[in-house]
């Protein structure tokens, strides 16, 4: 038996290669497992009372794929493109060893088959796969912006025909047992403790160990090239809505229609060749390496809860309190019912928070009418949520979130009516996005449990929250905020107490900027298309009224009344003001903002806009567009990491994407200005201001950190604390 692979031979002459990686909770491809199982298929043609062999798991599920954190790693070493490529094709060489070795190979999926685990079942000539709700198999590198190096994009179109195995590898999504079979990917289904017999069977009774594409007059199902119109179709649309979708930010998808398209029109060992070429590209680029360490790697720490002192025990939110059952309010308790909490959903009146228990109602009806959910899973999280207008029914509960609207007095009468009813050991959490946690625990009996819980609209889509801690509030109510995270299975990312915070104060700087090139006469299209064309999901004008330039204004001017002198007014405060006071146009709920919304028709741009912005003559490329949108929300981070606001580029960097929307492709904010390079981008600002003001000015701490070309992430691939 080798380290990483359970080796032995049955009575029938039948060989059980059991995979069982050693130190790994899940199977991935190491090189010592690549070993290992080279030498078991050298056991396996050597042996002559081998028969054939049936790869399985003895593990949970059957392959993860490639290490991620192995090819952050690669990157940050300086992998080039030629090597990666050889990297891919020593993997190649060894599967199709084995689809050559002359003994027919089964592959028993039990679990899930992604990326390098699929790719590897496929390079055996049969595979059975477990019929369970958790099984599946698919290739998701796409996701983490590589194509499969393994041979997938060779060996799934020859299997099932181009146009479809384009929409498996573009879209990188996972496909149930059943699917699979339809598909053609898999040969069974079958129950979980009968795969092996299954595939020993197939063996058996003659199972040939020769793959389709190895006999003579082997054709691609559907024609590949131009030979076929349904294939040229599929890659002239298919190259389109890549463009559309992605931007051109992202070069994995197009890799992988050029992969498809060349390497099909080859044998199988050249079109191997191509897709090593490819993946060596993508693997030695910055893109890769970015959406890898920041959505896989540095995600998945958060969602462990890295952030969570280790004294506190483990808690768990079973009674929950929400103050306010407007939009927030009323999507925290759906999510929270649906984690199995009790819920208190309080409102000043029990219509009012009726109404909020209804937005839990259409979501779970939407559900059951797709089939997500039964009926009577449907009643049950409904009978969780609890609508009053008593504070008295708050007793008993582990943590209050107050979600009132964005008004200090507000807050503090209903958190002195809040502590007066609820046990001495709950934790009181404030949903506000913008005034500073301390300020706000300043009318708490309680500041060490006194904490912010900032959730993003809407709360049932939105994966990130913001854990925003107060000047007094201790490791028991971080820990205990975190668990309730933890319970919702959503991102949390800890911040130190701004006003603002991380996150609204950065988005801030995106919404402010846009509004500051229309104020200059740029076209208010070219700003809206500026943003999408750098990857941001919404341009600046839209977001501005599906916030509501009216909360904007009423946040400027609490902002206002708190500082005084000291407020320094965005550049986008007199057409904030102008849009609500003088226009009445304060946005999308109101129906009118910077866009029109008729009730017959799409939303479009304000055609009054260019009266009240006359146009430029001269306007700005959209490359310069998409800088000033980009830079001013980078330099905006490093500013909260040089205040100590956020603490860690990995949490920076998640909380940009998954927060506010900052473009995928880069990694996050921080990993932007790396990506750029620290001295490029500190050189880049100063023109910025130089041109368009002094909120693009780097400060001395960013400059001293250019100075020493000093990135934000080490190149180890680890993180980088604020200095």
């Amino acid at each position: 038996m080798t380290q990483n692979i359970r080796y032995s031979v049955d009575a029938d002459g039948i060989a059980i290669l059991a995979i069982d990686v050693a130190g790994r909770p899940m199977n991935v491809l190491t090189p010592e497992f690549r070993a290992d199982l080279a030498e078991c298929i050298d056991k396996v043609v050597a042996d002559s009372a081998v028969r054939g062999a049936v790869v399985c798991s003895a593990k949970s599920s059957f392959m993860a794929g490639a290490d991620i954190k192995d090819m952050v790693g690669a990157f940050d070493r300086g992998i080039t493109a030629r090597e990666a490529s050889g990297s891919s094709w020593e993997l190649h060489k060894l599967f199709r060893r084995m689809e050559t070795c002359g003994k027919p190979l089964a592959a028993a999926i039990n679990g899930v088959a992604l990326g390098g685990g699929l790719e590897l079942a496929l390079a055996c000539h049969y595979r059975v796969i477990e019929d369970g709700a958790k099984a599946g198999v698919g290739l998701p590198e796409v996701t983490i912006g590589l194509l499969p190096g393994a041979g997938g994009t060779q060996r799934v179109p020859r299997l099932i025909g181009i146009p479809a195995a384009l929409r498996l590898i573009t879209e990188g999504k996972q496909l149930a047992p059943a699917d699979a079979l339809k598909q053609g990917l898999v040969h069974e289904v079958a129950p979980a403790d009968q795969i092996v017999e299954r595939a020993r069977q197939w063996i058996l009774k003659g199972g040939e160990g020769v793959q389709p594409w190895d006999k003579k007059g082997f054709k691609v199902p559907g024609g590949a090239g131009q030979t076929s119109p349904a294939v040229a179709q599929a890659f002239m649309a298919g190259t389109a809505l890549t463009a559309r979708a992605t931007m051109r930010n992202y070069p994995a998808p197009v890799a992988i229609l050029s992969c498809v398209y060349e390497g099909t029109q080859v044998p199988i060992e050249q079109g191997l060749r191509i897709e090593s070429k490819y993946f060596g590209k993508l693997l030695s680029g910055v893109v890769a390496r970015n959406l890898m360490r920041t959505l896989f790697v540095n995600k998945g720490l958060a969602d462990k809860l890295m952030r969570r002192p280790a004294g506190p025990p483990k808690s768990q939110v079973r009674r929950l309190g929400i103050l306010g059952a407007g939009m927030m309010g009323a999507g925290v308790a759906y999510v929270s019912a649906r984690a199995g909490m009790d819920v208190v959903l309080l409102d000043s009146t029990l219509e009012l928070a009726e109404k909020g228990k209804d937005y839990s109602r259409q979501l779970l009806a939407k559900d059951v009418s797709r089939g997500k959910r039964t009926q009577a899973d449907a009643d049950a999280v409904i009978a969780r949520i609890k609508p009053t207008a008593s504070y008295d029914d708050l007793a008993g509960a582990d943590l209050v979130i107050e979600a009132v609207f964005e008004n200090r007095e507000i807050k503090a009468d209903v958190t002195a009516k809040t502590e007066a009813v609820i046990p001495k050991n709950a934790v009181f959490a404030s949903n506000t996005s913008t005034l500073p946690i301390t300020g706000l625990a300043q009318a708490s009996k309680r500041p060490a449990q006194f904490i912010g819980i900032h959730f993003f609209s809407p709360v049932d889509k939105m994966p990130l929250v913001e854990i925003i801690l107060g000047k007094k509030t201790n490791e028991d109510t971080l820990a205990r905020a975190l668990d309730y995270v933890g319970q919702l299975r959503k991102t949390p990312i800890v911040v130190n107490d701004s006003r603002g915070f991380y996150t609204s104060r950065c988005f801030g700087t995106f919404v402010n900027e846009g509004i500051a090139l229309l104020q200059e006469g740029v076209n208010p299209a070219l700003v809206e298309n500026g943003a999408k064309l750098a990857g941001m999901p919404v341009g600046p004008l839209a977001v501005s009224d599906e916030v509501s330039i009216d909360l904007s204004w009423k946040v400027m001017t609490q902002t206002e009344k708190d500082l005084g002198r000291r407020y320094d007014k965005p550049v986008s405060y007199d057409t904030v003001r102008k849009f609500v006071e003088e226009l009445k146009r304060p946005g999308r709920r109101f129906g009118a903002g910077f866009y029109d919304y008729p009730q017959d028709g799409k939303k479009h741009l304000w055609p009054g806009l260019a009266d009240v912005f006359p146009r430029a003559p001269q306007q700005p490329s959209a490359d310069e567009v998409m800088k000033r949108l980009l830079y001013i929300q980078a330099l905006e981070t490093a500013r909260c990491m040089e205040e100590g606001v956020v603490t860690t580029a990995a949490e920076a960097d998640l909380g940009s994407i998954l927060g506010w929307g900052f473009p995928a492709w880069t990694g996050g904010t921080l990993s932007y200005i790396d990506t750029v390079g620290v001295r490029n981008f500190v050189a880049e600002c100063d023109r910025l201001a130089k041109r368009y003001g002094k909120r693009f000015k780097p400060s001395k701490w960013l400059r001293e950190r250019a100075e020493r070309n000093e990135p934000f992430h080490p190149a180890a691939g680890g993180d980088t604390k604020a200095a």
